[in-house]
């Protein structure tokens, strides 16, 4: 498994709250960054952003 890691930017469109985080990509494709739930308390409809930290 490689290890890159990405830049994930988060935006809920409920609130407009906006997250920018680091992480890395699991076994199944899914960026692993800790974030489980925006202030407003969205945790499905989010909009997810990656690209490699260089």
């Amino acid at each position: 498994m490689n290890n890159i890691r990405y830049r994930v930017i988060i935006r809920c469109p409920q609130c407009g709250e906006k997250y920018i985080l680091r992480g890395k990509r699991n076994e199944k494709g899914e960026y692993e960054t800790g974030f489980k739930k925006c202030v407003c308390g969205n945790e499905s409809s989010l909009t997810i952003d990656a690209t490699p930290e260089k």
